[in-house]
């Protein structure tokens, strides 16, 4: 099981959190996500999940991972 940190642009409210993590949670491989709306921290912990899969997830839900 590995952790990944990423910082997401362009969250301005809770319910752009929910949306990140919902996104996130169901690419496959994630057992768990936590995403802080003042930071714009993304953790996403799981099992062979490639950076393409999350930062896809995030564009879904609307936003971006700074590069």
């Amino acid at each position: 099981m590995t952790e990944k940190s990423y910082i997401v642009v362009g969250m301005t409210c809770d319910h752009c959190v929910l949306s990140v993590h919902e996104e996130v949670s169901d690419v496959d491989g994630v057992d768990a996500v936590t995403v802080e709306l003042t930071s714009g921290r993304l953790q996403v912990r799981g099992e062979n999940v490639p950076d393409t899969a999350v930062s896809g997830a995030v564009a879904d839900a609307g936003y971006q991972v700074a590069a």
